[in-house]
């Protein structure tokens, strides 16, 4: 099954093909401090956070006490859990089977 984004064009295939060849966690570090800024990167590391947070049903008030993102970034990554691509389960469910 072939996913229909609303994002789809050529330079984010070659985007997401470029991070799909990433081995190891020290090529991701030396890739994304090369492409993004310090803050983006933070940025996505929060909301990935976020996402996790909110599975496990805490509330805004803490997720953004723990986190120091907005009430309105964790409504937006509420959303997406909600309504989104299913891209945040994915990730949270592999994270988590990893861990165990």
């Amino acid at each position: 099954m072939t996913y229909n984004s609303k994002l789809k064009d050529e330079s984010i295939d070659k985007l997401f093909e470029a991070i799909l060849l990433l081995e190891t966690e020290e090529e991701c570090y030396r890739f994304f401090e090369d492409i993004c800024t310090v803050s983006e990167i933070k940025s996505l590391a929060q909301r990935l956070e976020v996402a996790k947070m909110l599975t496990q049903n805490k509330t805004y008030t803490v997720i953004s006490n723990l986190t120091g993102a907005s009430t309105a970034t964790v409504s937006r990554v509420k959303r997406s859990l909600d309504y989104g691509a299913g891209g945040y389960h994915l990730i949270l469910n592999r994270l988590s089977k990893k861990a165990d």
